[in-house]
């Protein structure tokens, strides 16, 4: 997909999205996103396309780290429970509870028992999401090994993208297979009617950015709700203010003027 086409469609659709929030917001509506999927898959890319025009106040990006030694005593959903959305409040998952059936379970982080004691409990707990009046939104970024490979080589000659690439990110190549086994199983159990996966194609970022976009906003009943009119007064007449000399406070030195 050219530029100009993907920057003139991601617009519009961050419009759609300030719409959507603000239908959020009026509604007193909890909504929650999930982004799942393989590493390197463009899931933080759509997450920051999405968060960029929204209020941050209510709408919060949560990318939790590993649990801590308490939070590995505590039921297994606790922590992300605290994280869930109050009233007017959208919140976007970078991973989620899932990393028990992904890399956890891959990378025996987890123990046999703990990992089908996930699988029983997500659907209930997500029935009792949804129950409760929460939007639950699922998606799972799927792209294929060879575009993987040369995202993460990416990764490694760029100085500003090294922090995405972990060793947990480069031992994934030599795991794909069993990644493939984890998440087929996860699907079996999870992609219930009340909260079913949609997987989205995204060997092409631009194109998955807009298709998951899109998708999204088509599973909320939102509303144009017009913001109330504000008209800027007349600045009043200066008064006699004077600012002080300059010479009395310290400025950032002007880096851009060196530049040619």
């Amino acid at each position: 997909m050219k530029k100009a086409l993907y920057e003139r469609e991601l617009y519009r659709l961050q419009t759609e999205l300030v719409k959507l929030q603000t239908w959020v917001r009026t509604e007193a509506a909890r909504l929650v996103v999930v982004f799942e999927g393989r590493d390197a898959a463009g899931k933080g890319g759509t997450i920051k396309r999405i968060a960029a025009r929204l209020n941050p106040r209510f709408a919060r990006i949560v990318a939790l780290p590993a649990p801590t030694e308490s939070e590995r005593t505590q039921w297994y959903f606790q922590r992300y429970v605290e994280r869930l959305p109050a009233a007017g409040e959208i919140v976007l998952l970078d991973r989620s509870w899932y990393n028990r059936a992904g890399v956890e379970h891959v990378m025996d982080f987890c123990t046999p028992s703990e990992h089908r004691r996930f699988l029983h409990q997500c659907p209930i707990f997500e029935r009792l999401l949804v129950e409760d009046g929460v939007l639950l939104r699922k998606y799972w970024f799927s792209v294929s090994d060879a575009v993987q490979e040369r995202r993460f080589l990416r990764r490694l000659e760029d100085p500003t993208r090294r922090w995405k690439l972990s060793p947990l990110d480069v031992e994934s190549i030599t795991r794909w297979e069993a990644y493939s086994r984890a998440k087929d199983e996860m699907l079996v159990h999870t992609d219930i009617p009340e909260s079913p996966w949609y997987i989205v194609e995204s060997d092409d970022k631009r194109v998955a950015r807009l298709n998951m976009i899109a998708h999204l906003l088509s599973t909320v009943p939102y509303r144009d709700i017009p913001p109330p009119r504000l008209d800027l007064p007349k600045r009043p007449a200066a008064s006699g203010y004077l600012r002080p000399p300059r010479e009395l406070q310290t400025y950032v030195p002007d880096h851009a003027a060196g530049l040619s």
